[in-house]
This record gives structure tokens, sequence and C-alpha cells, in this order.
């Protein structure tokens, strides 16, 4: 339930109401649609621009007695309205009221000359929950619908959270497949559930109209077994490969499955925290693993002394999923030996400006192989196509255990699309927009005491730490936000969560929810 919260004048204009109604509700990305009402005080709920206005959008007005608004705490009590009413601020005081038990101010009081107007929305209570009252969104943290604002001079601010205690950091060396959740990915967060997708990695608006047509074009050929000699010449063209060196598949998951079925590792590690499906695959296929825990206090960078010089199969992501970390092609280079094979999962290198520290066009490096998806940045998660780049003899031993035709016809036309020139553009145009995103959302994780953020972040997502963060977890899940816990990655534990990156508006509307769910818990 959303509810506009009016103070007004007497003889203010139904217009004057219903624009400044309209605006709140689009600071808050909501429309007239969402509106389920207004609410006012009770002397004005007869004003005729408040019950015109009213009547123009289709909802009741809901009046309270100026007692039951002073009973209601405000973010933004001013002196006047206080003076006048006895209430310190009419528009946010009715729409806490008017949202109900556990409302959440979405829009502080905004005001013209002569009406004031607030954004409320009613939050579900959980099963067994006692209801906590109205849930403010304070403005503490400098993040209310869209911009930057400050209370106004004079007014009573709302207390800081308190900042949470020292953390210790976790350097947990269990190697057990138990002790993690390998199998548990972003998916997981948003499924049945109609919330905000800050779990999963892939791009908004995707894939794009052009690459829908490409595939929906390529329908009419199904009959035909599936031909991938024109996707994999694309790829191998563009990191200027020779084609041998170019294996598709269906998606990076399929190949981390073939790499531990076709290569013998004695002795095979992963540096973790990351994705947790090649650690996954080897187990499957009957190899013990080796972690190397990256350390929060080293801004989980790789060190290469830290690998041991004896692994024969070294897995490594850049940038990493979850941190975020994008590593040195020179450190991660550093890294291959003899009769090892390095491999280096770069699923989001697409989403790196210029695609600087990639590994894939080189050739210099032995027993390189590199992985790619085209998942995250075109939006292709249920078409699954990807790529492994490597030596011919590589390519030849993954091929052997692969499928026939393991990928389809749509994903091999999408491949082909998304090499092209054009693709290759819009894809670097969007790793620019990403990055401006990221550091807004950045800059607003800053503000908060309790988060700690992997600043170094290059990816399409941050990890941050928050002491509680399943508890924080559920709190945003009942606000609406979907975020991915961190517990299941090898080297995190249950204070960890994976938030990607998303619009201004969007991260604006997380901000303020993550704001809410801290004090929840405080």
């Amino acid at each position: 339930m959303v509810v506009a919260g009016v103070g007004a004048r007497s003889g203010v204009a139904v217009d004057e109401v219903l624009g400044l109604v309209g605006a709140a509700l689009g600071e808050a990305g909501l429309t007239a649609g969402d509106l389920s009402a207004l609410a006012t005080l009770d002397a004005r709920a007869a004003e005729p621009g408040i019950a015109g206005a009213a009547v123009r959008l289709g909802v009741p007005v809901r009046a309270f007695t100026s007692e039951e608004l002073a009973g209601t705490a405000v973010p933004h009590p001013s002196a006047a309205p206080l003076a006048a009413t006895g209430t310190a601020s009419v528009a946010e005081a009715a729409a806490l009221r008017g949202a109900g038990p556990g409302a959440v101010l979405l829009v502080p009081k905004r005001k013209t000359t002569r009406v004031t107007c607030a954004i409320a929305r009613s939050v579900p209570l959980r099963p067994n929950e006692d209801s906590p009252g109205a849930r403010l969104l304070s403005d503490t943290h400098g993040y209310i619908a869209g911009e930057p604002h400050s209370p106004p001079t004079g007014t009573t601010p709302i207390p800081t959270p308190h900042p949470t205690a020292a953390m210790d950091i976790h350097t947990s060396a269990d190697t057990s497949a138990d002790a993690h959740d390998l199998r548990h990915h972003g998916d997981a967060e948003v499924r049945d559930e109609k919330l905000i997708d800050l779990a999963v990695n892939v791009r908004t608006n995707t894939p794009p109209a052009w690459l829908r047509e490409r595939i929906a074009d390529s329908l009419t050929g199904l009959a035909a077994y599936p031909d991938g000699r024109a996707a994999r010449a694309a790829v191998a063209e563009r990191h200027g490969l020779p084609a041998r060196r170019v294996l598709l598949t269906a998606g990076a998951a399929e190949a981390f499955v073939l790499l531990a079925r076709a290569l013998p590792a004695r002795r095979p590690v992963v540096v973790h925290p990351q994705f947790t499906e090649p650690e996954a695959a080897l187990r499957d296929a009957g190899h013990e693993v080796e972690r190397v825990l990256l350390r929060e206090e080293d801004g989980f960078r790789l060190d290469p002394a830290t690998v041991p010089e004896d692994a024969d199969l070294v897995v490594i992501g850049n940038p990493t999923n979850p941190t975020s970390v994008l590593h040195p092609a020179a450190a991660i280079a550093s890294l291959a030996r003899p009769g090892r094979t390095l491999v280096v999962d770069e699923a989001f290198m697409d989403a790196v400006p210029g695609e600087r520290e990639s590994l894939a066009s080189r050739t210099d490096v032995p027993g390189l192989v590199v992985l790619r998806s085209l998942t995250k940045t075109w939006g292709l998660a249920g078409l699954r196509i990807g790529y492994v780049l490597a030596e011919p003899e590589t390519v030849a031993a993954l091929e052997r255990v692969q499928p026939l035709w393991p990928v389809s016809t749509p994903a091999l036309v999408a491949a082909e699309a998304c090499m092209s020139p054009m693709a290759l553009l819009e894809a670097e145009e969007a790793a620019h927009r990403i990055g401006v995103e990221r550091a807004h959302l950045l800059a607003g994780l800053a503000e908060f005491d309790e988060v700690r953020a992997v600043a170094a972040a290059e990816g399409p997502f941050v990890l941050v730490r928050i002491e509680g963060a399943d508890a924080v977890r559920d709190r945003l899940r009942s606000l609406g936000f979907a975020a991915r816990r961190g517990d299941t990655f090898p080297g995190l534990g249950r204070d960890w969560l994976r938030l990607a990156v998303r619009d201004r508006v969007t991260t604006n509307r997380f901000l303020q929810a993550l704001d809410q769910a801290l004090l929840m818990l405080g």
C-alpha cells in the first residue's frame, strides 16, 4: 500500500496538490496508479484542493486527528505545523499513519507555497513478528528518493545508527565441500518472488532488441542440426586467434565440467573467494580440491606466492566473483608453469572498460585456459552460451568429452552477433556506464558506518561486509530487494553480501531500504 500524506493551507488548488503528489511519487519511482490513498489532518480532509485531488486520482482520503498524528514520529519535524496543528509534520505523519504499522517513508516532505506531501509504503510483517511501529527512512545517510538531501535548518536530526563493533577477519581454512553450499547461485534469491533483483549479475534491460530479433530469426532454422563454424570463427576473429583455439560451450558452467572431466589433475587448486562452480565440478569428477583463500585485509588481491608450486591445475576469476577485484594480468600470468593448466574465468571481463588485464588474446602463456560468458552483458542466461580459449590440444581434449551439438542454433547465432563491431561498441559503452553507476553505489554505501565495501571493485557488482548481514538480507527482502548471500563462497561468512550494480534510481531506492533495514536491526 502506497499513501501520500498531504498538508495544505486553506484554498489550495487541486492542480497544486496533484502536481506535488505526482512529483513525490516520481521521486519514489512510482506513478499515480500505485497510489492507494491520500492521508491528511481531519480538519483538512474536506479541503476542496485535497478532496478534489483524491477524486482525480481515484483514491480515498484518510483523515486523522492531530492527536493521532502527533503520536507518529517523523524524521523532519518543523516548528510551524507543530504550532498550528500540534503535529511536527502533517505530511510525513499522515503518510506513515495512513500506510499502517511497519510503514516505510519513501519520500520525506516536499512542499510548494501552499501544500506539503510525503510518500509512505506499508511493509508486510513477517510471521510472528511484532509490529515495530512506523519505520522511518531517515536521510541520515543522505539518500532520499534520488538525490542527496540535507535536513532543513533548525530540525531535529534522526540519530545515526550505532556503528558496529570491529569485525574479525574470516580466515576459515576449512576445505570440505560441506562447509559451503557450492551449488547455491544468485538466481535462487529471486525465484518465485517479485523482488528488485540485486542478486543476479545480468545487465538489466537485456537482451537488447536487435539481439532478440537475431535470435528470433534463427528459429526458422531449427530443423537443421546446429553448425557452430560461423560463430567459432567470429569468436576467434574477435580475439585475434585461430579458430582451433576456440571451443563454444553451453555457458561457462559447462566449460568447468569439461575441464574437470578432461584434464588429469593431481593437485587442483581453486583461488577463493570466487565462483563456486569450478570447485563443485572438480569434486563431482572425483578430484580432491585445495583452496587458496585471499584475505580481506589484503583487499582480496592475489599473491601468486600463496599458490602451491606443485599445483597442476589453478583456477582463478578475473574480475573475481564475488569480490569484484580485478587482478593484474601480469600477476595471473606469473602463475603459469610447465605442466600446469591455468584457468582464468573472465566471465565479467567485458564489463571492464577496455577489458584491461584480460589474457584472452594471449598465446605466450603456457597452459592458459580463458573462459568467457555472454550471459552477463547480453542477458542470455536462459540461452546458455559461452566459450573457451586455449591451446589447440586443450581444446581438442575438452571437445572429446563434450556431447554432440552442445550449443543450440539460437545460441550460436547470438554468439556470432555479439562478436560484431556494433555489439562490441555497445558492450564497451555499457562497461563505462556500469563504472559510473558502481561509483554511485559505493559512494552511497560509504555513508553507512555499519557497511564496509571492497572498494577496489571493477565488476558489475560489489561485495560488502555488514555485521548480521544474514538478518539484513532478510529485512531487505521484506522491503522488496534481493541481495546475494555471501556465506556460500569459501573464504567468506554470514556477514557478507554481494550487490549487483543497477541504475541510479534503483540504487537510490536500495540505499533507502538498506538504511531502513539497518535501523530495524539497531
